[in-house]
């Protein structure tokens, strides 16, 4: 398990990588149309094809003459698993940090000396 699980964090640590997973939430996509956004040549998208393929986050298949990715949904279930074990930290929740700073920034301008201009040139 532990080699399986490093591959994936080694297939997620790269960010053309994660875009392509999120591309393939959507739906099964042809190669070249998994290229079409990036500006990279094929060869280059096929070889992180091929390390989400090795990691088993996504599957490949030829239909006709076109190779296909799906994403693979259980392919993070190891991993997931694994970053519960760190369940004893709290989660953020954003929307309550947002509220803070929005209070926190209207009490600093509230308090904040106004300005009338420019500040004067120094000598």
């Amino acid at each position: 398990m532990s080699q399986s699980l490093d591959d994936v964090f080694a297939a997620l640590a790269d960010p053309t990588r994660r875009a392509i997973l999120t591309m393939l939430l959507e739906d099964d996509m042809a190669v070249t149309d998994v290229a079409a956004p990036f500006e990279m040549s094929l060869a280059a998208i096929s070889k992180h094809l091929g390390i989400l393929a090795g990691a088993g986050l996504i599957s490949q298949e030829k239909r006709g003459r076109v190779k296909w990715c799906k994403l693979e949904p259980d392919a993070l279930r190891a991993a997931s698993v694994w970053m519960q074990g760190f369940g004893q930290f709290e989660p953020v929740n954003l929307d309550a940090f947002e509220r803070f700073l929005a209070t926190e920034l209207a009490e600093i301008e509230r308090d904040a000396p106004p300005q009338d201009g420019p500040a004067p040139d120094a000598p």
